[in-house]
């Protein structure tokens, strides 16, 4: 090979992206303004033009570093300006050129290029010239191949390759439309030995039929999927226009419907008995008609299973000072249970776990026991649940209905879990003593699984038939009272309300209860006004209760007279007062002070508890004629009664020191009487009261009226201990009492009452009913001497009737 000594000045026009073969037409878009002079320039003389690829594409601006040396010497056939300013001009390659020089004419580049023919070749051997015919066969057989595969070439090419006989040009032509790098087609541009060219171009589309072939293999994969989807999405249409045709037309989301129940098993972080249970029921309701009864079923039951607050749980707050501060913002008073609550939590706080016994928060009505619970969730973080339990008869209520007929339900613990929407809320069991129990099953037996922090890890609800972990739910139950199975309470720590002072209610409707009311009631700020003294007065003329929901009602009476009163006399403002409390409130109904006028005989004032809190429970007795019996009225129970007749015999045994002659009870009876018969009166604390009473009839001598009493007594005179306390001298308290005497086995649970309450009172311990009656009676008892004879002589004569003495009153 030789070169030619001649050398040619052409414009230049670089090419970003192709290279461009001898005997080639191909057509070019030109944009930039010194390729477009380039080609005016050609134009302009004998339209030659010299073709050379860039290295580098993104060039803008190239000079002689930036082009190959190897290039094309080129004629323009076709030149045609568009609108945009690009020119598209139609160019075929004719000869092979060396760039020896650029330069920049004129507003274009300018190259000096020397041509590059092919020596006149030596007669080759027969087995030369039949080797280059095999491989130019070979590579059109490989060429048609390769366009089977491209479908961007067209098939007429193969055939047009097949007629060329030259090897030079038809490698060149091969390398012109198989779809190469431009590094590579620049090597066949540069190798200018046609037997090498075509072996360099066979050796290319060998490769690209290896990436062809794999190509081809995904596309028809990925066709066979579409057309797989495709042919789903058709059947599932074609089923949903029959099911419209059946009169189904609600059901149209039911695929919808499958698929969301799909993902939700999928994502919910189920545990792994309720994963495998959903997705048996997700596989049954899939094959069930949608409108059948069964389908409803199964659809409920998925909804309450992945309903549930699957790993979703409250961060709970450990500080326990900020707990303090709400506890004490939301309740006056109350530190006993506040500091059970707060030490509850602080445990909670350093385990993370909630172990240990239920609270139970016991106490008369209105002393705050829901609100209590609300605050407890509050100041931790938790979501607060309250389910009410009075009159609840059915133990499905609690475990759920079994699952074996349409309208079956789960059970409140669940469903309210499912509503919290966390696995940690505040669940609060309100009035667990009104629990009922008939044929339908004992509730309150089965709330022992739900409140035994030991089982309710695996807690078993009858509708979803799977284990419910209830372990990091913070149970909080009330009650009124203690009316429960053993086995019940024995689960739960009885922690008491008993109930509030006057001192503390007057605090708590200044704190809340006014407020709350002249915002219910749309007063104005400075509308309406309770003094203090006119709130100590409605505390002890208008109300008689151990919380303060009957203080709110009496509040929220005075503030809607008071906004009739401004709406009506135009009034700006209403202040009551002590003195003008009548005008609001009306009439008195309780009588504040002593719980009698004076001292009177037989006439004693006692201690009651009651579910409501304490109460002043005043004892009468008079002897009227008789043969020495004890009668009762008052609507008494069995215990009370029991009582009496203790009472009754321990001072028949005993009259002759307390100075009754035993001869009085041959012929007068004894009638004790509780008012407000109206009233069911039980319970083991009345004995010492019934004892001052009869004694006080039978000797004459007045009881203290400024004293009252509780305690039960025996045959032998001992005072045996009572519960209530608290909520007694509350009573006491209240009624205006200043004495009272307790049993001296409740003394050390005088620790445990408010200052405020023993500042109040002046309470006396006593052990037996001599010291009762040295205190109580306003004169002392002074013995007589009495033998049996005694008896015998003051009996009447046989036939002669008993004559009654005097009747105390």
């Amino acid at each position: 090979m030789t070169q030619a000594s001649a050398s040619h000045s052409y414009p230049v026009l670089p090419l970003r992206d192709i290279v461009v073969f001898p005997s080639m037409i191909v057509p070019l878009f030109v944009g930039r303004d010194k390729s477009v002079a380039a080609l005016e320039a050609a134009m302009a003389g004998d339209k030659e033009i010299f073709l050379v690829a860039q290295l580098d594409p993104a060039q803008d601006d190239p000079a002689r570093d930036d082009l190959y040396d190897i290039g094309v010497t080129a004629t323009v056939l076709q030149l045609l300006k568009l609108p945009d300013g690009t020119v598209r001009v139609l160019v075929e390659g004719k000869r092979r050129a060396s760039l020896s020089e650029l330069t920049e004419v004129e507003g274009f580049l300018s190259a000096t290029v020397d041509m590059l023919e092919a020596d006149d070749e030596p007669e080759e051997p027969v087995v030369a010239n039949t080797e280059v015919s095999a491989l130019m066969r070979s590579v059109v057989d490989q060429f048609e191949n390769y366009a089977k595969l491209n479908r961007k070439l067209p098939a007429e090419t193969a055939v047009q390759l097949g007629e060329i006989e030259d090897a030079s040009k038809l490698a060149d032509a091969v390398a012109a439309n198989i779809q190469v790098k431009v590094s590579d087609k620049q090597a066949l541009l540069v190798e200018r030995d046609p037997a090498k060219r075509l072996e360099m171009v066979f050796a290319f589309m060998e490769g690209e039929l290896g990436v062809l072939q794999v190509e081809k293999k995904i596309k028809s994969r990925v066709k066979r999927q579409m057309e797989k989807t495709q042919r789903e999405y058709y059947l599932n249409e074609q089923l949903k226009a029959i099911q419209r045709e059946l009169g189904n037309e609600g059901e149209e989301g039911e695929g919808d419907e499958i698929a969301e129940l799909t993902q939700k098993i999928a994502t919910l972080k189920l545990s792994k008995e309720a994963r495998t249970k959903a997705t048996a029921e997700l596989k049954k309701l899939k094959t069930m008609a949608p409108m059948s009864a069964e389908a409803t079923v199964v659809r409920n039951y998925l909804d309450v299973l992945l309903g549930l607050p699957w790993g979703k749980k409250s961060k709970i707050r450990k500080d326990i000072s900020a707990a303090q501060a709400v506890l004490d913002e939301d309740h006056y008073a109350l530190e006993k249970v506040k500091d059970r609550i707060i030490e509850y939590l602080a445990v909670q706080a350093r385990t993370n776990k909630l172990k240990g016994p239920i609270l139970c928060l016991v106490g008369p009505p209105g002393v705050g026991k829901t609100s209590l619970g609300k605050s407890i969730a509050k100041a931790t973080g938790r979501e607060f649940i309250r389910q009410s339990l009075g009159g609840v008869r059915d133990e499905a209520e609690i475990r759920g209905h079994r699952r074996t007929y349409i309208g079956s339900l789960p059970g409140k613990i669940v469903t309210n879990l499912k509503k919290a929407g966390t696995s940690n809320p505040l669940f609060l069991l309100d009035e667990i003593d009104k629990l009922g129990q008939d044929f339908r099953g004992d509730p309150a037996s089965a709330l022992l699984e739900v409140l035994d922090p030991e089982q309710n890890a695996k807690f078993q609800d009858h509708y979803l038939e799977i284990d419910v972990d209830l372990s990091d739910i913070m149970f909080v139950t009330t009650a009124n009272s203690l009316n429960l199975p053993q086995a019940l309470l024995d689960r739960m720590e009885i922690i008491r309300l008993e109930g509030y002072t006057e001192d503390e209610k007057v605090e708590i409707a200044e704190r809340h209860l006014i407020a709350k009311q002249i915002e219910a009631h749309g007063l104005k700020a400075g509308e309406f006004t309770l003094t203090t003294e006119g709130l100590r007065a409605l505390i002890q003329y208008y109300t008689r209760e151990a919380g303060v929901r009957t203080l709110e009602r009496e509040i929220a009476k005075l503030a809607r007279k008071a906004l009739r009163r401004i709406l009506e006399n135009k009034d700006t403002a209403i202040t009551i007062t002590a003195d003008n409390l009548s005008d609001f409130a009306g009439v008195k109904k309780y009588r504040h002070g002593l719980g009698e006028e004076e001292n009177q005989i037989g006439a004693v004032t006692g201690l009651a508890w009651t579910e409501v809190g304490g109460e002043l429970l005043t004892i009468e007795s008079v002897t009227v004629p008789g043969r020495g019996v004890a009668k009762i009225t008052g609507k008494l129970g069995d215990v009370m009664k029991e009582s009496i007749e203790t009472a009754f015999s321990f001072i028949k045994a005993r009259s002759p020191s307390y100075g009754i002659k035993p001869s009085v009870f041959a012929r007068k009876d004894v009638h004790i009487h509780l008012p407000e018969g109206a009233v069911p009166k039980d319970g083991p604390s009345a004995g010492i009261g019934i004892v001052t009473a009869i004694v006080s009839t039978l000797t004459g001598v007045p009881v203290r009226r400024d004293i009252a009493m509780t305690g039960e007594v025996t045959l032998r005179g001992r005072v045996l201990p009572i519960g209530g306390l608290k909520e007694k001298l509350l009573a006491a308290l209240r009624g205006g009492i200043t004495t009272v005497l307790i049993p001296q086995e409740n003394e050390k649970d005088l620790a445990e009452i408010p200052a405020n309450i023993l500042n109040g009172l002046k309470i006396i311990p006593v052990s037996h009913v001599d010291e009762v009656l040295r205190l109580a009676l306003t004169g002392p008892l002074e013995a007589i001497e009495w033998s049996e004879a005694d008896d015998l002589a003051a009996q009447p004569p046989a036939g002669v009737a008993a004559v009654g003495g005097e009747v105390h009153h």
